[in-house]
């Protein structure tokens, strides 16, 4: 099995190489940093330097790794040094609003373009994403946060239409959207106090949760949307 882990120097994408490589000891594991190899990185896996933002380096990637059984995009932002999600309407910031969509949306979107091919060459392809339960329309409530989880509705809507897509040239290939709950990492480190007690998960945690969800999605569920939990959610 062939796995490459977009992402993976992050606190979700390294627990999802280490709980990859633990779970599929014989898997080739490919995993992609921004800046700096993880320090406390696994043995036996393939490190690549990738801006996701930047196309012509994700085509390049695709053309070294031209085979994969499973692509999994753990990339994501919540909030910089100086901006993040807004409580009304009057605090949204363009520049912020583009760089949600930049580093949210379009990665997957370039990846998928870039990696069909690699894919198309498994029978059992997995094409997944780390997305979030505020980009559901059906389940926005509380309004807010509009940089965010416009970005992540917009994945959502990708990942939908991408799943009609291959489902008619690439009957094997499942793509999930997946939601981890609320993890303890640095994304979520500014708003940790308000989540219930028990409900703040350990990016272990939620890899054991995700990775199983990966494996035995069936081609029927291509285009679902999962929780931690295996719970369906709504768009």
């Amino acid at each position: 099995m062939k796995v490459l882990i977009v992402g993976g120097s992050g606190g979700i994408g390294q627990a999802m190489v280490k709980q990859v490589q633990e779970t599929y000891p014989d898997a080739t594991v490919h995993a992609t940093y921004r800046h700096h190899l993880p320090n406390d990185r696994q043995n036996n896996i393939q490190w690549h330097a990738l801006d996701v933002t930047n196309e012509a380096e994700i085509k390049q990637l695709s053309e070294q790794l031209t085979e994969l059984d499973w692509l999994i995009n753990c990339v994501g932002i919540l909030h910089t040094q100086d901006k993040g999600p807004e409580k009304s309407l009057q605090s949204l910031d363009i520049d912020f609003f583009q760089h949600n969509l930049t580093l949210n949306t379009l990665p997957s979107v370039m990846l998928a373009k870039h990696f069909c091919h690699a894919l198309k060459q498994s029978d059992s392809a997995r094409f997944a994403v780390i997305s979030a339960k505020v980009g559901s329309i059906t389940d926005n409530r509380l309004g807010g946060w509009y940089s965010y989880r416009a970005s992540k509705a917009a994945l959502n809507m990708f990942l939908k239409t991408l799943a009609i897509e291959w489902q008619r040239n690439m009957k094997h290939c499942v793509v999930l959207s997946l939601h981890p709950g609320t993890t303890d990492t640095p994304l979520s480190q500014p708003f940790q106090q308000s989540v219930p007690k028990g409900k703040l998960f350990t990016p272990e945690y939620v890899a054991n949760c995700l990775l199983p969800i990966i494996a035995n999605a069936t081609p029927a569920q291509t285009g679902c949307f999962f929780a931690y939990d295996g719970t369906e959610l709504p768009w």
